[in-house]
């Protein structure tokens, strides 16, 4: 997926060098390109690639004879020029490109055509120009890591969770995990979390609070009840994964027992279950594939102490690995079923192509889906019926027993065995959505919530009618947009009974 690339080049950035020069990098040692044969832009003919428009890169022609181009690095030479060189050189390769190693290629040349373009200097007449390229290119870029998101080809046997957001934010955690370490602080619930608290602008609250360098990922998910949540805490991740601290933001609907539970009971049916059950839990690779990096140049200033030239590395995954002692689960990305597998040696299997899931693109590295849409009723009931609290699905049968309760306490209990501080954060809601029906169930999940708090020591935060008119603040009627979730973040932050732990590690999550 994008995000996770453009994260991860993020991450990564400037850590090593190749020939002796600044590099973005993935990993150590690359093999340089051959040598280029690059076309220059002229002030009267325009490059083909400039010429094309972006929708060209959709366009596959197995037939057409692939071009390779680089560029040299110092910005004595025409960026305009060397960023066209490499977008013609992507253009060329997505017309052949039908792996995801072709793809990565792409991905990785329309990277550089951006650095270069965007390398164009201020005060150039070309510069407006320059910057509609770059949001041009950004586009392809897009693109073609869609595409090698769409198009994995390791050999294994996908086992999927039955959510295609769980298998996204699954996978998405674990590589987090990997990259910089268990988080500080775990944001956990259903699409009303996912979307109503962004761990950077809490990361960022708390870093102008005086407590910088907290590590804090959403892992949210559509649905989720607190049986998900407990399935996810005590079942899904290994001991080593958890967080410091867990902040449950989510209401009443998941703690209804009389309700259905689709997405539980999809999930305890689902194979990725089952080879729970047997003790396997999911992780990732755990270390990097035995690969050459190809070497890349990048625009950096002429002379000075960088070596004079801006080689880059990019590791493209191919190949790695052998026999395990034992089977254990391990990840691909493959679009909406991004998923574990247990990979066989002896006997692999061909994963199958997938369309990329829609909503796995809008989640940012940290697990949060920013959504800037806003409310608005007047527009909202046009196109969708109004269903009162009485008619509603997820307040039938209403009770705060049963089930849900058991699975709220284990999660308590859980919790405070392992000594991580829990806080539950009761979100906003609008005043139109708190009918009577509504309104009633919200009244008694409050007081019990409350009591229960106060009984078994973990933190109760209400906000469900902090902004009951603020329709800015939200994406429909019961869920924040990302205006609300700022906003939602910030009084976290500024709540000064949290007791906010201290980062275990100085690595930076970006």
């Amino acid at each position: 997926m994008i995000r996770r690339y453009i994260a991860s080049l993020t991450t990564n950035i400037l850590k090593l060098t190749c020939a002796g020069a600044t590099a973005i990098a993935l990993t150590a040692g690359c093999s340089q390109p051959n040598p280029p044969n690059s076309p220059r832009a002229s002030n009267t003919t325009e490059p083909a690639a400039l010429a094309e428009p972006p929708t060209s890169v959709l366009a596959r022609n197995p037939n057409k004879t692939q071009k390779n181009l680089s560029a040299p690095s110092c910005t004595q030479n025409d960026p305009f020029a060397e960023s066209i060189s490499f977008a013609t050189q992507a253009s060329n390769l997505a017309q052949s490109a039908n792996s995801k190693e072709d793809w990565d290629e792409v991905a990785a040349l329309w990277v550089q055509a951006v650095a270069w373009m965007q390398a164009v200097p201020p005060g150039s007449p070309r510069r407006a120009f320059a910057e509609k390229k770059v949001i041009e290119y950004t586009k392809n870029l897009v693109y073609s890591q869609q595409q090698a998101s769409a198009t994995r080809s390791q050999a294994a046997s996908t086992v999927s969770f039955s959510s295609d957001l769980l298998n996204e934010q699954l996978e998405l955690y674990l590589s987090y995990v990997a990259t910089v370490g268990p988080p500080d602080v775990l944001i956990v619930g259903s699409s009303r979390a996912l979307q109503g608290v962004d761990p950077k602008q809490l990361k960022q609250a708390l870093a102008a609070s005086g407590r910088p360098g907290l590590k804090i990922f959403n892992f949210a998910i559509n649905g989720a009840t607190a049986q998900v949540v407990d399935f996810q805490l005590r079942r899904l991740l290994k001991p080593d994964y958890l967080p410091q601290m867990i902040v449950w933001a989510d209401g009443v609907r998941a703690f209804n027992s009389g309700r259905d539970d689709r997405t539980f009971n999809s999930i305890v049916d689902s194979q990725g279950s089952q080879l729970l059950a047997t003790g396997i839990r999911p992780k990732l690779p755990s270390g990097e594939p035995n690969v050459i990096p190809r070497c890349y140049k990048f625009p950096q200033p002429c002379g000075g102490g960088g070596g004079g030239g801006g080689d880059g590395i990019f590791r493209r995954a191919q190949g790695g690995g052998g026999e395990e002692a034992s089977p254990t689960i391990k990840f691909l990305s493959g679009g909406t079923e991004i998923l574990p597998v247990v990979y066989d040696a002896a006997q692999p299997t061909t994963v199958a192509i997938r369309q990329v899931s829609a909503s796995a693109h809008s989640i940012d590295s940290n697990g949060f889906m920013p959504l800037s849409a806003r409310y608005n009723p007047n527009t909202y009931y046009q196109q969708r019926p109004y269903v009162s609290g009485r008619y509603d699905r997820d307040y039938e049968n209403f009770s705060l027993g049963g089930k849900q309760a058991t699975a709220f306490n284990s999660v308590v209990a859980f919790t405070k065995t392992r000594k991580i501080p829990l806080i539950f954060v009761n979100l906003p809601l609008t005043d139109g959505y708190l009918d009577p029906a509504r309104l009633r169930a919200e009244q008694q999940f409050r007081q019990r919530m409350q009591q229960l708090s106060q009984q078994k020591g973990f933190a109760f935060r209400d906000l469900s009618q902090r902004w009951p008119g603020r329709n800015d603040f939200f994406f429909d009627p019961s869920h924040l947009n990302r205006f609300g979730a700022i906003a939602v973040s910030r009084l976290l932050a500024s709540d000064t009974s949290i007791i906010w732990p201290r980062p275990k590690s100085r690595i930076n999550d970006g």
